[in-house]
């Protein structure tokens, strides 16, 4: 579980989003950045019983920087206001699907996971997989535990049908997509419970197949 002073720094950072605020508080932050840590670890644990390659992962490489990169954005505030953990074979870098943690007080926080706007070859691979194995694939996405647990794949579409397929194609609308992800909120009330780590390792079982076969598609 998370401590409650973590919650208490991102909601007074997300009104206090500058460098001289950031400097007075920065042992908080660093304590705060133990105590999501210490979550990431019990996270990979509990992976690692489902796949023997999060095992050799470190929770370090997991969590990601607060810091925002403001080089090409509108947005100057200098930090982010939430966590985030990307787990995968190289943690937090990994160029294919994976699973990712959000913490974010206000309602936004989400177990989630899949590939976010993948590269032109990597989304024509995973459509041509759609495709081929649509029967699989559709027995994936509407699995009674995974429709509980995320509902529908959520990413842009595209308004036309894509090139080299037929508008008659029973998986259109999966192809028509331009990400592929999944996700299930977490309530602030849950973030300070203890079990938080088994609520997002359950999360991520349940997204598994779906990740695999995204991964398996552009290898």
């Amino acid at each position: 579980m998370l401590q409650k002073s973590t919650i208490h720094f991102l909601e007074q950072i997300a009104s206090n989003n500058n460098k001289p605020w950031f400097d007075e508080h920065r042992n908080e932050y660093l304590s705060v950045k133990a105590d999501f840590e210490h979550l990431a670890a019990d996270v990979l644990k509990g992976m690692g019983e489902l796949d023997p390659v999060f095992k050799d992962i470190n929770a370090k490489d997991c969590v990601m920087r607060i810091f925002r990169d403001v080089r090409f954005s509108k947005d100057k505030t200098p930090y982010k206001t939430n966590l985030g953990a990307g787990f995968s074979s190289g943690g937090k870098s990994f160029p294919g699907a994976g699973y990712y943690l959000h913490i974010q007080p206000g309602g936004q926080s989400f177990a989630g996971g899949g590939m976010w706007q993948p590269e032109s070859p990597k989304l024509k691979a995973i459509r041509q997989e759609i495709d081929y194995n649509f029967d699989e694939f559709n027995k994936i996405i509407n699995d009674k535990h995974f429709k509980k647990m995320f509902g529908q794949i959520e990413g842009e579409k595209l308004v036309k049908v894509p090139k080299g397929y037929a508008d008659d194609n029973p998986a259109i609308e999966y192809l028509k997509l331009k990400s592929f992800t999944v996700g299930c909120k977490i309530s602030d009330t849950d973030l300070t419970k203890k079990g938080i780590d088994k609520k997002v390792v359950d999360a991520f079982t349940t997204m598994k197949p779906f990740v695999d076969f995204l991964n398996r598609s552009v290898e």
